[in-house]
């Protein structure tokens, strides 16, 4: 369907700025109407976990259950670890404190520890940057989609104690066992998730936005995993809309995305999307619905090349992360036709 088959008269850039625009209180009654349906009638649970970050997506996820099923039915877990941001603690339990929720904190280093997972991400950085040793931090980055017309590679970049950066070209296999390595992060977290989601009776509630739902950035049986997914039908800018008007505090509305997943600060756009959101989210609205490409570049400030590389990485991601929405596979189906 054409979002814009009746606005002909608009310009394109206020088209798509109509296209994302959101009437906020009847898209949280939508959400919240959905979420009492699917928890307490298909779920049969009596209640919500959700685990929040600080971020702007699991505070807009943690506001719209408590509008669903009230505080004293949801419960807000906090899960930092020793890479966590200084902040991250203090903006959940910011955004926990705004909404009335109780919350629970599982600090999960020693978890990791446990599962060797710093051990393992500095074996792989090590065998690329051999002065790596303990006190210095690291981030994984890619270059930026619309610079130029080139194979895209991961980066390490990592610091020393004394602030020395040292940046170097990341071979696949190390590439590979640090992110394994790191997404035993997301699925401690999901353990923990369940764990108080099953002694409640409760269901657990993700936090994924459709640029992320739509482009893999999550982790299998970590984050992408969920009884439920509220705002995976969101664009990101329609979330800091729905943020906006559930007053979500102002350091958490103001702060920019983070993966807050490696040991230095990230924002998202330096890892994985490459771009900032709002124009993810343009490109993302324009290839979705076949919008003019002209149109679609000069509204995000792209040229038409530029424009073409966001849709390629966009549809190659696609591919790439079908795996990860995927459920296991049997030989036939097992339970079809059963009541």
């Amino acid at each position: 369907m054409n979002m814009f088959s009746d606005k002909g008269m608009l310009d394109f850039k206020e088209k798509i700025t109509s296209a994302i625009s959101l009437d906020c209180e009847a898209e949280a009654d939508r959400i919240a109407t959905f979420l009492k349906e699917t928890v307490g009638k298909r779920l049969k649970r009596h209640g919500v976990v959700v685990g929040v970050s600080g971020g702007i997506d699991s505070s807009v996820t943690l506001g719209l259950c408590v509008r669903a099923f009230g505080a004293q039915r949801v419960v807000g877990l906090l899960m930092p670890e020793r890479d966590s941001s200084e902040d991250t603690l203090k903006l959940s339990r910011a955004v926990a404190d705004h909404f009335g929720v109780r919350t629970i904190h599982e600090d999960i280093t020693a978890a990791l520890e446990g599962f060797r997972t710093y051990d393992l991400q500095e074996d792989a950085v090590k065998r690329v940057i051999s002065e790596f040793d303990k006190g210095w931090k690291f981030k994984v980055v890619l270059p930026s989609v619309i610079e130029k017309e080139s194979l895209r590679v991961f980066f390490i970049v990592a610091q020393s104690a004394e602030g020395k950066i040292v940046r170097k070209r990341l071979p696949k296999e190390e590439y590979l066992q640090i992110v394994a390595a790191t997404n035993f992060k997301q699925r401690t977290r999901k353990c923990f998730e369940y764990y108080h989601a099953d002694r409640l009776h409760y269901a657990v509630v993700g936090t994924p936005n459709r640029l992320e739902f739509d482009q893999g950035f999550f982790v299998k049986l970590g984050d992408g995993s969920a009884d439920i997914k509220p705002i995976a039908h969101l664009y990101k800018t329609q979330v800091y809309s729905l943020a906006s008007y559930l007053e979500v505090p102002d350091e958490i509305l103001n702060r920019a995305p983070t993966t807050d997943t490696y040991s230095m600060p990230q924002e998202q756009d330096e890892f994985y999307f490459s771009l900032t959101y709002d124009k993810m989210d343009i490109c993302l609205l324009g290839l979705n619905n076949n919008f003019p490409k002209d149109e679609v570049a000069n509204t995000a400030g792209l040229t038409i090349e530029q424009l073409e590389r966001v849709y390629k990485d966009i549809i190659q991601k696609r591919r790439a992360t079908q795996y990860l929405h995927s459920s296991s596979l049997t030989i036939e189906p097992i339970l079809e036709g059963q009541n």
